[in-house]
């Protein structure tokens, strides 16, 4: 198994199309330089120990260097084991609701992003626990499968936004329903969280909190707005926000919690319900009434005993720099009246006559 403890330090191969073009460009200016000095011909005859080749060769071999360090940098690590580990933890699932009037700003910065953060903040407290991700709007999908992969959860975490579900609405009892069904059949202790405004709910939701409570999975709920509502922004498609959401008669529509549902969902779920606000988002409230039920344990295969392997390419990268040094931009004196590929710089000059 390989990994790299820093992967960021590969941007710097961008910067390898630059050195080229730079050198490209270097390689032109001294041709034309030399050209201001009359004939190239007979300028590169005057200059024998000049050699066009090496230079290339040490461009390269310095380029070389440079991509060895950036993997050194990077670290490349190798895992050397694939070993089973006894984990204690639950399987949370949360579902997040993406519609439209999650962008009301009553809770800075919006619903939805006090959501998101709340959120990210939540999987940083994790240890041994399992977390999926759900997205409901008009439907539900399923963003994260449940896993212990966190840096994973926080990356499909940030790509959430009210783009990603096509169609408006709030499936409420959709949402528990994959949650149920996203679960592993297993002895583990599960509960769904559910984030959302509540507003303009489809179906059952009631019926399916109850559904997951007899499958012995608790059902928690956080109301995200403020009691007065808020107005439902609009933005345009380069992300500047233009005006609010109006109704047929041009009036602004204000979008409100629908706390009473909400109340009713975590109780037919067995669970608890929390009003967010500007000070607290609420999910560290519920997951504190989760961190109480009881921790079972599950199997986990991971690479463990990683080993690093910077070393090697530090060390090639450090041979290349000092090869590059080593190979010299002129010829040297064994090599200055070598001509391959015709006769001697000496013979041409002197119009094939003998040199003594």
């Amino acid at each position: 198994m390989l990994k790299f403890a820093d992967p960021a330090f590969f941007y710097g191969f961008l910067m390898i199309p630059v050195f080229i073009i730079i050198f490209i460009l270097m390689l032109n200016w001294k041709k034309n330089a030399l050209r201001r000095f009359g004939d190239q011909i007979l300028v590169l005859k005057l200059m024998p120990d000049v050699s066009k080749n090496r230079l290339i060769i040490k461009f390269i071999v310095a380029l070389f260097a440079y991509i060895f360090l950036i993997i050194g940098l990077a670290n490349p690590q190798i895992g050397s084991k694939l070993e089973k580990i006894e984990r204690k933890g639950i399987d949370l699932v949360i579902a997040i609701d993406v519609s439209n009037s999650m962008l009301a700003q009553d809770i800075k910065p919006s619903r939805l992003q006090r959501a998101r953060q709340a959120i990210s903040k939540l999987v940083d407290d994790l240890k041994n626990d399992r977390i999926g991700i759900i997205v409901f709007a008009g439907n539900a999908y399923v963003q994260l499968p449940i896993t212990t992969d966190y840096s994973a959860a926080k990356l499909f975490l940030s790509t959430i936004n009210t783009d990603i579900v096509p169609t408006q609405g709030t499936a409420i009892a959709e949402a528990i329903d994959l949650a149920i069904e996203s679960f592993d059949k297993n002895d583990h202790n599960k509960a769904i969280v559910i984030i959302t405004d509540g507003e303009d709910h489809e179906g059952d939701a009631l019926e399916s909190a109850k559904k997951a409570n007899e499958q012995g999975i608790k059902v928690y709920t956080i109301g995200m707005g403020l009691a007065e509502g808020g107005p439902i922004p609009v933005y345009d498609q380069f992300g500047n926000m233009i005006g609010f959401k109006k109704d047929l008669q041009n009036n602004t529509v204000i979008t409100k919690l629908n706390e009473t549902i909400l109340q009713q969902i975590a109780s037919a779920g067995d669970g608890t319900y929390v009003r967010a606000n500007n000070s607290n988002a609420g999910l560290e409230v519920i997951f504190n009434e989760i961190n109480k039920l009881e921790k079972t344990e599950f199997d986990s295969k991971v690479f463990s005993d990683y080993e690093d392997r910077f070393q090697y390419f530090i060390g090639l990268a450090l041979l290349m720099l000092l090869l590059e040094f080593l190979v010299l931009e002129k010829k040297g004196k064994y090599f200055r009246n070598v001509n391959i590929f015709g006769e001697s710089i000496k013979t041409r000059l002197l119009g094939n006559q003998k040199v003594k």
